[in-house]
């Protein structure tokens, strides 16, 4: 039978200062769409994982980023660039 919620506690890695679930399925976004889904969520009432903030600021890497779980349990992120290049940036 396959199980699309977490049979157990969920783990978390500890990134910038924020406990990042794992695993979890991220999503990049444009910043264009991030921040109005962001605000979409927040009018929603969502309950934040992590809550909408600039990650790495003035690093490579800078992004944006949130974490939630959708209604089976799973950690989801979505995140967004300002320089794309920088996706896969260490």
């Amino acid at each position: 039978m396959t199980h699309l919620a977490p049979r157990n506690k969920s783990a978390h890695n500890p990134v910038d200062g924020h406990d990042v679930p794992v695993p979890h399925f991220g999503l990049v976004l444009s910043i264009s769409d991030f921040h109005p889904l962001a605000e979409r969520l927040r009018a929603a009432g969502t309950t934040f994982v992590i809550e909408p903030y600039l990650r790495f600021e003035g690093q490579p890497g800078e992004q944006w980023t949130m974490f939630l779980k959708d209604p089976a349990g799973n950690a989801l992120e979505f995140k967004a660039f300002a320089d794309a290049s920088q996706i896969f940036a260490l």
